[in-house]
């Protein structure tokens, strides 16, 4: 894990976290029944290059595309297509980008227009998981006081919690060490302390927790059809707390 020491890095890393918060806003408004998931996708390039940054997600493993854009029953890595929006769809967009060789990295999930409020319901409570494990990110807390944190919303609200996608350390590369569980038990695990990075990121199913890779060796859905969603920021640990760089 790359430790973040002193104002210049974070400062990269907030201006990385910047440019996704416009990819999150841009596409968002863009993201209107009848527009292409490829369209959008060209829509998040384009800001990347505007803002004189680089992506971490095009060519990442032979990734082939500028951000994941996931909808309804499909949890993360969606590759984004010719497939229209449609009134009705939850979309989740993950979105990164680099800034002179710092990351940031987020997520959300919003709906199309109406959608009932079983769906709303997922939807407030994965972002409202994603809180709780930022609100529990402090110095010396425990990455399972974290993981705790994120599970015990999900219990509360009656809904799967994605195992074996997760959040992680983050820095000079989008993904280090360690492993950020949306699990896990209170004081056990990593200690976190002032200069780490982390991108927290719960993912929770209406259904059940299992999951299933696509032919296409990348989009995760839900093993049995229901509807997922997935909200993450990258989060520095401070002396004075958590700070979220990925906020606008």
């Amino acid at each position: 894990m790359i430790t973040i020491k002193g104002p210049r890095e974070f400062d990269k890393m907030r201006r990385a976290g910047q440019v996704v918060a416009r990819i999150h806003r841009e596409l968002r408004e863009a993201a209107v029944p009848g527009v292409t998931m490829v369209e959008l996708d060209r829509i998040a390039g384009e800001i990347i290059a505007e803002e004189g940054c680089t992506s971490n997600f095009l060519d990442y493993h032979g990734y082939p595309a500028y951000v994941c854009l996931s909808p309804n029953e499909v949890i993360v890595h969606g590759i984004p297509d010719e497939r229209e929006v449609a009134e009705g769809d939850i979309l989740s967009l993950d979105a990164g980008a680099i800034f002179e060789g710092w990351h940031g990295d987020a997520a959300l999930t919003f709906p199309i227009g109406e959608v009932p409020a079983e769906t709303r319901a997922l939807l407030d409570a994965t972002e409202r998981a994603l809180w709780a494990g930022i609100e529990a990110s402090v110095p010396g807390a425990r990455l399972g006081d974290v993981g705790h944190a994120i599970e015990a919303v999900a219990i509360e609200a009656g809904l799967g919690v994605v195992r074996e996608y997760t959040g992680h350390g983050i820095g000079r590369q989008m993904h280090e060490e360690p492993q950020v569980l949306n699990y896990g038990e209170p004081g056990k695990g990593m200690r976190l302390k002032a200069g780490m990075a982390i991108a927290i990121e719960p993912m929770f199913n209406m259904g059940g927790e299992g999951t299933r890779v696509l032919a296409d060796g990348w989009t995760v859905v839900t093993a049995d059809g229901s509807l997922s969603a997935h909200f993450e920021h990258t989060v520095a640990i401070t002396k004075q707390g958590p700070r979220v760089l990925t906020l606008p």
